[in-house]
């Protein structure tokens, strides 16, 4: 019952005053699932993109985080290939920073600030964190072409679920694209890492 009435006040607010570049709505049938999209922010390599989010609240929010996760693929970092987040506001102390105090939109903020400053300290993806550290002109080319490929606005706005499954179909290349790089390219083993619980 507490989750349903802040939801509503929280949704109501989101549709009122949205924070800058953030949009978050309900899915139709269920309270739990909401949709969200992020605009990439000016002078970022995200510039122009447009980055869809799905948030799970669960049955104890306030008192848990909901579980937020990219839909678009996104070259960074703190986002794993799944679109899983690396940020302490996501999860419950003491490993996070969660409290009942924040709200959904405060999270989309944090993600959105996240996605403008990347922590690569703390990554998911530990091949893109070091290409972020050692040579971020390679990070910014990678970021900027990732962009235009998945996040552009003129293909979000122009598929339907038919032309996405013509085009995986047509060219399976697409998609597979995502997870290639996102495995990483070294043969020593795996580049993702789990993000630390400091």
């Amino acid at each position: 019952m507490q989750r349903a009435s802040r939801l509503k006040r929280e949704l109501h607010l989101l549709m009122t005053e949205p924070p800058p570049g953030i949009t978050c709505w309900q899915n139709e049938s269920r309270i739990d699932l909401l949709q969200a999209q992020i605009l990439g922010s000016a002078n970022t390599p995200y510039e122009r993109g447009v980055f869809d989010l799905e948030v799970v609240v669960p049955e104890r929010y306030p008192f848990e985080p909901p579980k937020i996760r990219f839909l678009t693929p996104i070259y960074h970092p703190n986002i794993d290939s799944a679109g899983r987040i690396c940020l302490d506001v996501l999860r419950l102390p003491p490993k996070g920073a969660w409290r009942p105090s924040l709200n959904i939109a405060t999270l989309l903020t944090s993600i959105q600030l996240l996605m403008n400053e990347p922590n690569p300290d703390d990554p998911l993806m530990a091949d893109i964190s070091s290409e972020y550290k050692y040579d971020k002109q390679a990070f910014l080319r990678n970021a900027r072409q990732w962009t235009e490929k998945y996040a552009t606005q003129t293909t979000m706005v122009l598929e339907t679920p038919d032309d996405v499954n013509h085009q995986s179909e047509t060219n399976p290349s697409k998609l597979s694209d995502v997870s290639q790089k996102r495995k990483g390219s070294s043969a020593g083993g795996s580049s993702k890492k789990v993000c630390s619980d400091t």
